[in-house]
């Protein structure tokens, strides 16, 4: 197989995808807003990673592109759990994708401790041969659950994916301790914005008085 032929079209799905998912985040910033995109990163999967899962989930090669939905990754990270939702809609509303799969393994935690939203989307890439519709699998988590997912992987990789239990324990009582540091986040935003408001809401109350009496 020419990898880098096959290879090719995922790179530039990749690529595109990463201008066009950033382009929110400046979006937002234009207009004063909050942006639920805070990072966007995304890699083509390494050669030797590819051919380790084709054989352990028995992919002919000549069925990748069909069988193996993160050959191409795009990872979304957000500041706050409820951006995650705002991600995903944005997504879905998206016309040049379709989502044809979604995983929730925030609602549905792996039992390692595991959390992040996965879409799989199929994206047309335009070649010089025509379209291509190219299988991407995006996945959208706060910046805490990848910071947890950032460290349980590399524990893997050094521990060859055997992971001594006392470990693995200690990992699952990070994840949850990283879940609850979002959920303490997202509160003290909730309650920084309802601060706001109320001043906001007194001093056009203010300003409406003085008007009033001139």
């Amino acid at each position: 197989m020419d990898w880098d032929l096959f290879l090719t079209p995922y790179k530039q799905a990749v690529d595109e995808l990463k201008i066009k998912l950033r382009g929110y985040r400046e979006q937002y910033e234009k207009v004063s807003e909050h942006s639920p995109i805070e990072f966007v990163t995304g890699r083509v999967k390494p050669i030797p990673s590819i051919l380790d899962k084709a054989r352990r989930k028995n992919i002919p090669l000549n069925q990748l592109h069909l069988q193996m939905q993160d050959l191409a990754g795009v990872r979304i990270t957000c500041q706050f759990v409820e951006d995650i939702k705002t991600v995903i809609e944005l997504i879905k509303n998206r016309t040049d994708m379709t989502v044809v799969e979604e995983r929730d393994y925030i609602s549905d935690v792996k039992e390692s401790g595991y959390r992040s939203y996965h879409l799989v989307v199929n994206y047309p890439v335009h070649t010089i041969s025509g379209e291509q519709m190219i299988l991407v699998e995006i996945q959208v988590r706060t910046m805490a659950m990848n910071f947890w997912a950032t460290i349980e992987h590399s524990l893997n990789y050094k521990y060859e994916g055997r992971i001594p239990k006392e470990i693995k324990d200690r990992l699952q009582r990070a994840a949850e301790a990283a879940f609850l540091l979002d959920g303490e986040m997202s509160q003290i935003r909730e309650e920084i914005q309802e601060a706001h408001r109320h001043f906001m809401e007194k001093k056009i109350e203010q300003n409406n008085r003085k008007n009033s009496g001139k």
